[in-house]
């Protein structure tokens, strides 16, 4: 399946767009407040992806219900296991 077809000649489904000369275009120069705009929004989009950084003091404490309710959850998965393991023996 080598087979390579030739265009067919005079038959354009996307013509190029005609290419502009630097003359016809006129160029804008950037002012003073376009530059500080973009300084400004590049700062606040880097100041607003800076890293957080937990602090360990204000970490809240574990309530005495979920230190219990973890024990409680240790130990039922322990029982479970035990059963499950002494099955196969």
């Amino acid at each position: 399946m080598n087979t390579q077809l030739a265009p067919v000649p005079g038959r354009h489904d996307h013509p190029p767009q005609p290419v502009r000369s630097p003359e016809t275009h006129p160029v804008r120069r950037v002012g003073l407040i376009d530059r500080a705009a973009m300084h400004l929004g590049v700062a606040l989009i880097r100041w607003g992806r800076r890293p957080v950084r937990a602090r360990r003091r204000e970490r809240p404490a574990l309530a005495p219900e979920s230190i219990s309710a973890r024990r409680e959850l240790d130990r039922v998965r322990d029982e479970h296991l035990v059963l499950k393991l002494t099955q196969f023996r």
